[in-house]
């Protein structure tokens, strides 16, 4: 009871630094892109973080089964580096003794997994693609951020305003360019505020207290005109409906719908949960390393084979689209083919055989 309550935590809690580890390499990658993004203006920087986390909670139903496969490959590892298992074996505990923690850790990790992969994650890709879609096609106007360039979707206008006064909602130290029938003008303004007509529902900024410059390029003559109040008007186009990914669609939508494209994205989700199990049985069998052995050689297999495993799994599942009973039958093979790789590695280590048979040259053999 006390070996098996010991497995559970420490892969447990092995799982939480891995997971740390991986999430810090996840985020800095996702903050990088969103950073540039919201550089160019095309999400606000209070946006970021909400858009990070529903990132992270699209991409669980990935990092878990590999963040349980190398939380176990480490514990098991520690294990045989400190000479526990030897112990274990000297007391009449075998390997296949850690089968039932490693049934509860499964039980758990398939729960959490097929909630993130078949629930969580698509409503979590919905959610992001909303709230993209809804930043990205926002009026040009309503986008302009304090200290930022910002570009309109036409490319014919540009914004930077200095500060924003919050109390307020005016905009201070406004400077806006813009470009029509090949004459461009510029227009500088003490301060400038969003404001909405009752009845078109159009979009326009107004400045006040400003100057404007216009004229065509090449041209050394420019017209100056100061103004009271200038109102510029959004020409951005009506936003376009929110089209999902089908990462996004609900797993129930894709069952009804039946297409091929819908059957491979069903067959991908149930794949990340089936690949669990095989993983928990190849990290037992390879866990288990010699206490003078280098531990970066089995981490090494152990890597590779998850790599193997999970690429021809997605190779499978592309070929789902080409429809009939084939591809089908090919992503099964995948399945009970490292499966039976992993139960068979895990049957010699827990005989006490080498992991790879090697035949033994006959001395004193006669031609």
């Amino acid at each position: 009871m006390i070996l098996r309550r010991a497995l559970a935590r420490e892969v447990l809690l092995t799982s939480g630094a891995v997971t740390a580890v991986i999430f810090c390499i996840f985020i800095v990658v996702r903050v990088l892109g969103f950073l540039r993004q919201a550089a160019e203006g095309i999400i606000p920087v209070d946006s970021i973080f909400l858009l990070l986390f529903l990132k992270v909670i699209a991409y669980m139903d990935v990092i878990l089964p590999l963040m349980i496969f190398v939380a176990m490959l480490m514990v098991l590892g520690r294990w045989s580096r400190e000479n526990e298992m030897t112990i274990m074996a000297a007391a009449g505990f075998g390997l296949s003794h850690l089968l039932r923690p490693a049934g509860f850790l499964l039980l758990v990790g398939m729960v959490i997994v097929g909630g993130f992969s078949l629930v969580v994650g698509p409503m979590a890709v919905r959610a992001v693609g909303a709230l993209e879609h809804e930043l990205k096609s926002r009026n040009d106007i309503v986008g302009i951020s304090p200290g930022v360039f910002m570009e309109t979707r036409a490319g014919r206008a540009v914004y930077f305003v200095e500060t924003r006064n919050d109390e307020t909602g005016q905009y201070e130290g406004v400077f806006a360019w813009g470009s029509d029938a090949g004459r461009e003008g510029v227009i500088l303004a003490k301060t400038a505020e969003r404001q909405i007509d009752p009845d078109s529902q159009d979009v326009f900024l107004v400045l006040e207290n400003g100057v404007r410059y216009e004229g065509a390029p090449g041209e050394s003559v420019y017209r100056t005109i100061q103004f009271e109040r200038y109102a510029i008007r959004d020409s951005s186009g009506p936003a376009s409906p929110v089209r999902y990914p089908l990462h996004g669609w609900k797993t129930s939508r894709l069952w009804q719908s039946g297409g091929l494209l819908e059957r491979k994205e069903l067959a991908w989700r149930v794949s990340k949960i089936a690949v669990l199990p095989v993983l928990i049985i190849f990290a037992l069998a390879l866990g288990r390393v010699k206490p003078r052995s280098k531990r970066y050689v089995s981490m090494f297999v152990a890597l590779s084979i998850y790599f193997a495993y999970t690429n021809l799994v997605t190779l499978a599942c592309a070929q789902v689209t080409r429809g009939g009973a084939g591809p089908l039958a090919g992503l099964l093979t995948v399945h009970l083919f490292f499966a039976a790789a992993a139960a068979y590695l895990f049957w010699r280590r827990a005989n006490d055989q080498p992991l790879w048979h090697r035949p033994r040259k006959l001395k004193g053999a006669t031609t």
